[in-house]
Order: structure tokens, then sequence, then C-alpha cells
């Protein structure tokens, strides 16, 4: 397999929808750094009859053509005659990599907004979120956003079985897979969970399927991150941030506790470094709410939070296991390591999300000491609650789902493990592999 070679995303159908849409604003495309936000955009560029790409980081010189005003007119003649390329309505697609190191084109996508609408503009950058923060007003309304993540399961299994997809996604609401069929998804959901989903480890597992080579660029990935801590250092130290991020995999699974982090840092620090790592996307919340109803922001708790690391692999890289000698354990023993199965299905159903939208996972606590009850994920479908138990095997009592249900009389749940599908009282039994793709479906 090429090394060249795209392989597709679940955004690239919203991509293609922004392009076609005559309500098409500029588009910021955000996520964190090396998710393939240019990959997606170049593979979104072979619509168009011209592609310019500007890289701030690389092109400094880029960065001048933004200073004098932000006149689209202008930019776009500066552009053109830098990369020899037309900029015109509708035939070229103009891609603003990097943006964060250049906040005046950040402020000019208001203007190509109201004065250049029928040019196709995309800006991506790595570290934009602090970028944004920090600029009053970059043109609300006036401009668009969607998130990428690491590949889901289900760009996986494409890339890997376009066949053995279509045999988990084609199939009806609930109705098992054959065991033999079962038991192969089960083997690529397993291969998943441990290289993680990174687009870079990805293609080098399915080129050389060499669990060392993916080691290694994961430890680059990580490298990278580390290296970008220092961008942060007028804000807060870059160890605690490293320490704040390393914590943040030890923990994964469980309600996030400040003292825990190795250093003796006070929680005031703590906390800026989680919200660092979170503006950073290297690290996603999932909030307490009371569960009273829809929406469960109303509703939340900040005070008991759960964190999870943005991707499997990279979690597993920093908790020092082996992808190697993890392959060859159990499925139980595997979803057991780390919290890896909650940490897994949290990610599942948040790449499965609308791409457009900046969604947030909940879950639901017991607070009262009478009873110990949890319920890791709550999903809003169609303006009801539906409640999510994860378990790291094929089986375990559902206590916890079975006293919420009762608890907010509703009328079922979903508890997700490595078993097939199933059926049990008020409850849908859905695999890890399938909690994703059966999203839209609950």
């Amino acid at each position: 397999m090429s090394e060249s070679v795209y392989f597709s995303r679940r955004i690239d159908a919203s991509l293609t929808e922004w392009k076609d849409s005559p309500l098409r604003k500029p588009l910021l495309l955000r996520g964190a750094r090396q998710v393939g936000k240019s990959s997606a955009v170049r593979h979104l560029s072979e619509q168009f009859e011209y592609f310019v790409e500007v890289n701030f980081e690389i092109e400094k010189q880029a960065l001048g053509v933004f200073e004098p005003d932000l006149y689209p007119d202008r930019i776009c003649s500066d552009l053109e005659s830098m990369y020899r390329i037309p900029i015109t309505d509708g035939k070229t697609l103009l891609f603003l990599d990097e943006v964060q190191a250049c906040p005046r084109a950040i402020s000019a996508l208001r203007f190509f907004y109201e004065k250049r609408p029928g040019l196709h503009v995309i800006a991506a950058g790595s570290l934009l979120e602090f970028a944004l923060a920090e600029l009053p007003s970059f043109g609300v309304g006036r401009i668009q956003s969607m998130y990428i993540f690491p590949f889901s399961f289900a760009e996986f299994l494409y890339a890997t079985n376009e066949m053995m997809y279509k045999h988990l996604y084609n199939k009806a609401d609930y109705e098992p897979l054959t065991p033999a069929i079962h038991n192969k998804v089960v083997e690529y959901f397993k291969t998943f969970m441990l290289i993680g989903g990174m687009p870079e480890v990805v293609r080098m597992w399915l080129n050389h399927g060499r669990s060392l080579l993916c080691h290694q660029i994961q430890a680059d990935i990580i490298a990278t991150y580390t290296d970008d801590f220092a961008k942060y250092k007028t804000r807060i130290s870059p160890l605690v941030l490293r320490n704040t991020w390393q914590s943040v995999a030890e923990q994964a699974g469980c309600k996030f506790v400040y003292s825990a982090v190795q250093g003796g840092f006070d929680t005031a620090k703590v906390k800026e470094a989680l919200e660092l790592l979170q503006m950073a996307g290297l690290i996603i919340p999932v909030t307490h709410t009371s569960a009273n109803g829809v929406p469960f922001g109303a509703q939340s708790n900040p005070k008991f939070r759960k964190f999870l690391p943005v991707d499997t692999g990279i979690m597993l890289h920093q908790l020092g296991l082996n992808i190697g000698e993890m392959l060859l354990l159990s499925d139980t023993d595997i979803v057991c390591k780390g919290g890896l199965a909650e940490v897994s299905a949290g990610l599942e159903l948040l790449k499965n999300g609308n791409p457009r939208v900046r969604e947030d996972l909940y879950y639901w606590l017991n607070l009262h000491k009478d009873r110990q009850a949890e319920i890791d994920y709550l999903l809003a479908v169609q303006g009801r609650m539906v409640p999510v138990e994860v378990k790291a095997g094929t089986r375990g009592s559902m206590q916890s789902l079975y006293y919420f249900l009762q608890l907010k009389d509703l009328p079922y749940g979903i508890r997700t493990s490595m078993e097939p599908f199933g059926e049990k009282e008020r409850v849908h039994i859905v695999p890890l592999y399938a909690l994703g793709a059966m999203r839209d479906r609950l």
C-alpha cells in the first residue's frame, strides 16, 4: 500500500457539503496536532481546479501579506503573485494552514465572507484555540467550524477491510453478527485500541503491520506535543503540563484527582494545565451531571470530572505499555488496561458525532451515600436521555444501569462491552466495536 494513499474520513462528506452549500462561510477546521486536518483539506482540493496552500509556520513571508490591510481582493492578488496560482471564486480552494501563527489571517476570514463570499476558504491550525482565545472577536456568525479527531474505528476498519466494514455497518439494529465475523471484528477492534487512531500510526500499521514502528511514531508525536508545551511557558510551566497530561493517562476512567499529579503542584496550577491541554485538543473532559433531563450542561458539576486522552494509542504509550506484548493478551485483559474500555467508548461516541458541533461528554454518579452507582456516559437522543454503561469484559452485573433506569423512569439503556449484540430486559447490548456505528440508531 502506498505511503501517499488517502484513507477516507467521516469528515470528507461534511467538507463536500460545505463546498457545495450556497450558505457557505469561511471554514475553521479545528482539532489537535496530527489528527489529519491538512490531509483532509488536500483531499477536498481534488474537487477544485486550483489549490493554494499557505503554511504560516513554514512560509514566514506569507505573514506580510496580511499586514497592510485585510481586504480580500488585495490579499488574493498578493497570494496569486507569490504562488503563481489563480485565486478565482468557485474554482480555487484557499487553505490557510497553521493559521494560529498569523492572527491577522484569522481576523481576515470575516472579510472574506463579507467581500468574497464566492471564494472557498479554509483555515486550520494545531494550536488554533489559543489564537482564538486572544482575539476579542473573530467573526461570530461569519465563520463556520468543523471538528476533527483521530481515526474512529469505522474509519480504521474501512481502511483495513472494506468488506468487514460493510458486514458491520449494514447490519440491522441490534442484530448479532455471526460468531466468526464477530470474533474477527473484535480482533480488528483490539488492534485499533492498541495502536490508536493517529493517522500516521494507522498508515504505518496498514502499510507494514509492525508494532515497533508504530511505537516509534507515537513517541515522535508525544515529543511534538511536549515541544508545544514550551509555547505555553508564559502561561504555565511545561513541567506542570507534562505531569498533568501524564496523570490524565494514569487516571483515565476515574474522577480526576488533582493531588495525584506528580510534583506537588497546587490545585490552581493543575486546573490551569487541564484547561490548556483541553484547548490543545489533547484531553477531553467528561463532566458530572445530575441528569434530570436534557440538556445535561445546565445540571453539570465541573467539580466532578473525568478526562479522556484524545487517543488510546498515545495513552498506552504514556503508560509504558508495549503494543506487541498487549496484542498477545486476551480481549478482557486488554480492555482492563488503563480504563481502556471506558476511554474507547467515550472517544467512539465523540468521533461519530456531528463534526459541525463541539460536543461535550457527561456521566452520572450517585452523590448520595445510600448507594454506589455510576453511569459512564449519557447521550441525548432526539430529546431523550439514554444511559451507557461500559463493561471491560463480557460479564458483569448491571446494577447501576437498572438503578438509573428506575430512578429516572427511562425506557431503556445501553450496555457496551466485548459481547455480541443482544437484548436483556430494558437493555440493548452493543459491542464496543459498534458503539460509534450505532450512535445514530440508538
